[in-house]
């Protein structure tokens, strides 16, 4: 059986990590086996950052609803259970974004909200 040297195999691979690894400090960008180490930790990161990511906007979203309902006289979760009550089907995106563009839309909709908590306990009695 014939040898097989690994050179360029083993080249392509260190290549690539070094790429990949461009914009470390130190020698994290130049050693290959820092550099991997460092790249096997950045990626975890990455991963875990990804998720984390949807947390901390779904967090954003409720900050500025809270905050623009709270003008209209009202709390957040007063207004989620309105919400449902009337069933206005407006994800926390979208109203986050009605709120923070346009102040007169989001009104009307608080106003809908109020006008079903309202009605509510007439309902019950």
């Amino acid at each position: 059986m014939a040898r097989v040297k690994r050179g360029v195999t083993t080249h392509a691979r260190h290549k690539k990590v070094l790429d990949q690894s461009k914009g470390f400090v130190g020698r994290s960008s130049t050693n290959y086996r820092i550099a991997l180490e460092r790249l096997e930790k950045s990626l975890q990161y990455a991963y875990r950052d990804r998720r984390n990511k949807k947390r901390e906007f779904r967090a954003l979203w409720i900050q500025r609803i809270n905050a623009a309902v709270r003008e209209q006289g009202m709390t957040y979760s007063q207004f989620i259970f309105g919400l449902k009550q009337a069933n206005i089907e407006l994800d926390r995106k979208v109203l986050s974004a009605i709120a923070f563009d346009d102040a007169e839309s989001f009104a009307a909709i608080v106003s809908q909200v109020k006008a079903v908590l309202d009605a509510a306990p007439a309902a019950a009695a």
